[in-house]
């Protein structure tokens, strides 16, 4: 598993991991167990054999960076 984004944002990560396991990606949330959501930062993982179609993906979600 790698590391293709660290967040804080919980919504965004999970709107991130919805979009990759509709294209039939494996990817997994790590980290994050806080008592407040967004107080620590989680990783979104995936497998290393699907890492840059991932990254694709989220780049094309999310648009350029402003």
């Amino acid at each position: 598993m790698i590391a293709i984004l660290e967040t804080r944002d919980p919504v965004r990560l999970n709107f991130l991991k919805t979009i990759l396991e509709d294209a039939e990606l494996h990817p997994f949330i790590f980290g994050g167990v806080a008592p407040y959501p967004g107080a620590l930062p989680s990783r979104l993982m995936v497998p290393e054999s699907e890492a840059e179609l991932a990254r694709r993906l989220i780049a094309e979600v999310e648009g350029p960076p402003t």
